[in-house]
């Protein structure tokens, strides 16, 4: 990971390189409850939003999601390439292994913001979801 951004690996499909070049353009907006639901298109992203921007990216997503919409998005468990963690109020996705998160989870003290976290996150309390076929 480069200055924030995250990059594909070669081997994968073309909808998750799409998927990631979405997340990298998030890297300098800030964090907002609620950002990112009215429109794929705003100045500030929450957790859903972030994930919304991602899969809307790739194609995969006509209109963003909440949290709530994803524990029913796509089929259940772990993907190959994509996986979305949700929750009643929060989300966050594992993209080719990179988390894309708007909470380090490390102390909670830190920044939130739409971002490719080096931390790992246990998904316990998370339904695990991914895009068919991904």
């Amino acid at each position: 990971m480069l200055s924030g951004q995250a990059a594909a690996p070669e081997a994968a499909p073309l909808v998750v390189k799409r998927a990631i070049w979405a997340a990298n353009q998030l890297r300098s907006k800030p964090y907002r409850y609620g950002g990112g639901h009215a429109s794929f298109m705003d100045n500030a992203y929450d957790c859903s939003g972030t994930v919304s921007y991602s899969l809307g990216g790739a194609g995969l997503i006509k209109s963003p999601m909440s949290s709530s919409d994803f524990r029913r998005f796509g089929e259940r468990g772990h993907g190959k390439w994509i996986t979305v963690y949700a929750r009643s109020g929060h989300t966050f996705a594992v993209i080719a292994g990179l988390r894309l998160d708007t909470t380090p989870y490390v102390t909670g003290r830190e920044r939130w913001k739409p971002a490719w976290q080096l931390t790992p996150r246990m998904p316990t309390g998370f339904d695990a979801r991914h895009p068919v076929g991904l």
